[in-house]
């Protein structure tokens, strides 16, 4: 084995933890299909969010890190449950009566409300299949209704309608008395409306594969469970779907891992192996609640990337998958900048922390070097106090700070500050709120405005830094976290803010003296 592949079997990265389950799964038998598969199931009946690409990403992680420690080839499936009927209209998507009148259609059968696409699905499917591809995911795109229609799936349907009391009792158990007069594994399609029909079937020929049904009308029908004229239930289809393509992992989130032994049993019922799995906890928005697709709550895909870089957001989905955690616009400076802290950490990190690194697992293993000079908090706060309204407002104070700096040699921190302004206008300055200082808080701002007036130490952060602690220390701060709040309240409108040493340098101590006199003449 190669270093690499000694530290990776070793290591205690949550991706690489997964990828040793997942060869200990195939290491003693390997897959007759010649390759290990992972798959991520999408259901588009709302425009795609954010949860669905952390899906991909962290299952693309694990795929990663599987191929670090085996030669078994493997392949990445994003599988579209297009074929489900679409049982409510989104919020918010335009031409709300049209879709209503289209309910229970499948996905792929009801008009695009926005009329660029085939039909809603394919709206929502391009979307996802844009995004995915923006970040380079190398993935193979299954759609449900092409499976069905197809006739990949047929010999599993063959095989359901064969073996269909067997399912039909690994279901039962799961649902409601009253449920289980009606319920059946198979959802007809009907030939005249098109709509996904929930009906009880009057009979099943296993031998025949057709089933029989009487429609909402009353009027019986007889079809063939192939050709894609009926699709499963959602809970037989998981399980049907392993056995078909022969899944050796996925992921899901954590509501569904309470039917977990259903699409296992399902599974093995038709013949397949079901595959590892992976529950993560699910994203809340800025109250508490868990984001939902269809209502459109917490931050979109592309509203995160507005306000900062794609590996930002990369760097937020691998961080701890089973805590759930708020996703809301705040948290995107603290993920900006803890990711360029994990780059500059990863070049002297030994192997061991490389393969512990997030970054490791977002760039495959080589991370590029960060060139963020000026941490993002930094450029918000700058962007605050130099009235910024673009990116060149920032780059003079910049380059002031760091001379080597260029839009043309640190692309990343160019990137940035365009991200910076755009924030800052939309986000805090909204918010800003300045107040007065008491006695003591104008005391030591006038005497730190007098120590820097003389200032004669140049623009080293840590001994501007160094000043403005002995300036609280002098005035009887007890806690120098209050006369750091003090600063930022009173000087920025915030409760929060950047090491004060580290923004005179980047603002300038002339302009530093200028912002604390016109804080304390405001009032």
């Amino acid at each position: 084995m190669s270093d690499l592949r000694d530290a990776a079997m070793s290591s205690k990265a949550w991706p690489f933890e997964e990828a040793r389950k997942l060869l200990k799964r195939v290491e003693k038998t390997p897959p007759e299909k010649g390759y290990v598969l992972f798959e991520t199931g999408y259901g588009p009946s709302g425009l795609p969010h954010i949860g669905t690409f952390g899906e991909v990403l962290r299952t693309t992680m694990i795929r990663r890190a599987f191929e670090a420690i085996s030669d078994i080839p493997t392949r990445l499936i994003c599988f579209s449950d297009d074929l489900d009927g679409m049982r409510k209209v989104p919020d918010n998507v335009p031409n709300q009566e049209m879709l209503r009148a289209n309910i229970q259609k499948p996905l792929t059968s009801v008009p695009d409300p926005f009329g660029e696409f085939e039909s809603f699905g394919h709206h929502n499917n391009a979307m996802l299949r844009r995004f995915l591809d923006t970040f380079g995911f190398e993935y193979e795109f299954y759609s449900a209704r092409e499976f069905y229609a197809s006739g990949q799936f047929d010999e599993v349907l063959l095989r359901a309608a064969e073996r269909y009391d067997r399912l039909m009792e690994i279901m039962l158990k799961s649902l409601r008395e009253e449920r289980q007069q009606t319920y059946s594994i198979f959802l007809p399609i009907h030939p005249e409306t098109g709509r996904v029909l929930y009906v009880p079937m009057k009979n099943v020929d296993g031998s025949k594969g057709e089933i029989t049904f009487d429609d909402e009308d009353g009027r019986e029908w007889t079809l063939p469970v192939t050709g894609g004229n009926v699709k499963l239930q959602w809970k037989p289809d998981f399980g049907a779907r392993w056995a078909a393509l022969g899944v050796d992992f996925e992921m899901y989130g954590k509501e569904h891992a309470t039917n977990e032994k259903i699409y296992d049993a399902i599974c093995r019922a038709l013949g397949g192996t079901p595959p590892n799995h992976f529950s993560y906890e699910l994203f809340l928005d800025a109250e508490g609640a868990k984001i939902s697709k269809s209502s459109g709550n917490g931050i979109s895909i592309d509203e995160w990337l507005t306000y900062a870089a794609t590996e930002s957001l990369s760097y937020f989905m691998y961080q701890k998958p089973k805590t759930a955690k708020r996703l809301h616009f705040d948290v995107i400076p603290k993920a900006v900048d803890e990711y360029h802290q994990q780059l500059k950490a990863f070049p002297d990190q030994d192997l061991k922390a490389q393969l512990a690194n997030p970054v490791w697992h977002i760039h495959n293993g080589n991370p590029p070097e960060s060139r963020m000079v000026v941490p993002f908090a930094m450029l918000l706060n700058l962007a605050s106090v130099a009235g910024a309204t673009d990116k060149d407002g920032l780059w003079g104070f910049i380059r002031r700070y760091a001379p080597e700096a260029s839009p043309e040699t640190h692309p990343d921190l160019d990137q940035a500050a365009t991200f910076a302004v755009r924030y800052f206008r939309d986000f805090v300055a909204p918010t800003r709120e300045f107040r007065a200082p008491d006695e003591q808080e104008r005391a030591a701002m006038e005497d730190l405005s007098a120590r820097l007036k003389a200032w004669e130490g140049g623009l080293d952060a840590e001994e501007l830094q160094s000043l403005v602690f002995a300036v609280g220390k002098d005035h009887g701060f007890e806690n120098l976290r209050d006369w750091f709040k003090a600063l930022y309240e009173v000087l920025l409108g915030a409760s929060q803010g950047p090491r004060f040493g580290g923004f005179i340098a980047l603002y300038g101590v002339d302009e530093t003296v200028t912002l604390i006199e016109d804080a304390l003449a405001r009032d």
